[in-house]
């Protein structure tokens, strides 16, 4: 996404518009705001969002995001209109680039857009959930509980998030530990041990012999491995960008051993909460469903709940359309149906989302219980090969001068 300075006209006010927006081209930027109503002008390049580093310094983060949200909700709710909340926020937002959004966005309230309009123009910022929220509040006048439960939502996808990625920390500090004294100790121990040999004129074990050419790799073509590692890293990305790497790193996710049940709590844990919020706020069952098989960012999964969509739309109940697919969980259909019963779903889908919110704490236990042990062996294979290598040509030798004397 880049940025581009526009003039525009709106079609209703008849008002000149000076602001920006973010789009992929400039033929994309003028047909988001013909979209919205305007009749562009002029539409320039923001030349001073050019540098990636520049873009990367800026990035908007959840954090940013999350105190936005809730400032917001806080101000709306105390009684404060929507520009003057806006502006509020603005005065204390540090980041440069969410501040040029959040002045795009109070200029497109004041020439008259609907929020919901106007947060969308940044769709890189703004998901859908979070627009069909701002979009439902307006509409029925609870602006201040939509965005209330905007935050909610919001703190609570960052703590779950933040609870898998502190049990993903340890096992890779330990990798980090497994690759540095490998690195060690074949710059440093192996080349001595193999100049020993040979000034020695001794015959070396084949386990020091792959050592020493696995060192000999290290040292003379360090350049090229890693020209192939970063080659290999920015292919490997780049395919995961296309349709067929988002749907193996989707697959990978729904069946990798030790992890495949956390990943699927958290998808039933993230459609529960988001469809809790946003049939609270007003939002229709079938834009429900369409929104939040976005949100779950798991293409397998999103297409479950499309096809259960297109159930619902031929006048199945929610419950059933969702029991037959493979990746819903039992749990969600069942209260599900509780909650048509009762005619409360969104409350079932909260409770829910409660359910699977400690079921996904308890998998994540399980898994850094189960992770530290399987790291331990590797560690200790390692070693014990590096270990290995250097002490039996050492052993051998000691063997040698034992029985000459």
């Amino acid at each position: 996404m880049r940025k581009y300075n526009y003039e525009a006209k709106d079609s209703k006010t008849n008002k000149i518009v000076k602001a920006s927006v973010q789009a992929d081209s400039e033929r994309s930027a003028a047909k988001l705001l013909i979209d919205q109503g305007f009749t562009p002008l002029i539409i320039k390049e923001d030349e001073s969002d050019k540098s990636k580093l520049f873009s990367f310094l800026n990035r908007i983060t959840t954090k940013d995001k999350i105190v936005f949200t809730r400032q917001f909700a806080t101000l709306i709710a105390a009684g404060l209109p929507l520009a003057t909340s806006l502006h509020t926020i603005l005065e204390q937002t540090e980041n440069k680039r969410f501040r040029d959004i959040i002045q795009d966005v109070i200029a497109s309230v004041e020439g008259g857009r609907t929020l919901a309009d106007s947060f969308g123009k940044h769709p890189e910022v703004f998901d859908k959930v979070f627009l069909a929220l701002i979009a439902a509040g307006e509409a029925s006048g609870t602006l201040d509980q939509s965005l209330t439960r905007l935050a909610n939502q919001q703190e609570k996808d960052e703590e779950t998030m933040s609870r898998i990625r502190g049990a993903l920390t340890y096992p890779v500090i330990v990798l980090v530990v497994i690759l540095g004294v490998m690195a060690f100790m074949l710059l440093t121990v192996v080349p001595q041990v193999a100049q020993l040999y040979k000034s020695l004129g001794k015959e070396l074990p084949l386990l020091t012999k792959l050592m020493i050419a696995l060192a000999d790799l290290a040292i003379h073509w360090w350049w090229l491995m890693i020209i192939a590692l970063g080659a290999a890293v920015f292919f490997i990305a780049q395919w995961l960008k296309t349709e067929s790497g988002i749907y193996t790193a989707a697959l990978v996710k729904l069946n990798v051993p030790l992890f495949k049940n956390m990943f699927r709590k958290l998808y039933m844990q993230r459609f529960a909460r988001t469809g809790q919020s946003l049939l609270s706020s007003g939002v229709a069952m079938l834009d429900m469903l369409s929104i939040t098989g976005e949100a779950l960012n798991n293409v397998i999964v999103q297409k479950s709940v499309e096809k259960a969509a297109d159930k619902v739309k031929g006048g199945k109940a929610l419950s059933e359309a969702l029991a037959p697919e493979a990746y819903i969980l039992p749990l969600l259909p069942q209260m599900i149906k509780i909650g048509e019963q009762s005619g409360k779903i969104d409350e079932m889908l909260g409770k829910v989302s409660i359910i699977y919110e400690r079921e996904l704490d308890e998998q994540i236990k399980a898994i850094s219980t189960a992770i530290e042990p399987v790291l331990m062996v590797v560690l200790a294979v390692v070693a014990g090969s590096m270990v290995a290598a250097i002490l039996f040509p050492i052993y051998n030798l000691v063997n040698t001068i034992t029985t000459v004397h």
